[in-house]
């Protein structure tokens, strides 16, 4: 398997994670931080910027596992790294967001 097919399955996992938080703090009603705020990632940007942002992460992820889709079952390899994709900006979105919001999610 190319190098790069184990790249494109760590940023998917990382876009598929990040698609998360920001469509559904959206769908909720929720302003959230987003890169489109001021300051980028401590602003909160609005409900419809997050729903938004979270679909266009969601399209990136799946678009690279369908691009650089293996035939099934997927080697083990490509699933460990998408896990560690999604566990790395997970990880991140937690420290990052837990110095941020300070209060609940607010409508």
């Amino acid at each position: 398997m190319p190098w790069y097919d184990y790249l494109a399955y760590f940023f998917a996992g990382a876009f598929l994670t990040n698609s998360i938080p920001h469509f559904v703090q959206g769908a909720c009603g929720n302003k959230f931080q987003s890169p489109f705020a001021s300051p980028p990632g401590k602003g909160e940007s609005s409900a419809m910027v997050n729903v938004l942002w979270g679909w266009c992460n969601l399209v990136i992820g799946a678009g690279l596992v369908r691009y650089f889709f293996p035939p099934l079952p997927p080697p083990l390899g490509l699933c460990i790294a998408a896990a560690l994709g999604a566990l790395v900006l997970a990880v991140l979105h937690a420290n990052h967001f837990g110095k941020v919001r300070t209060n609940a999610p607010h409508p």
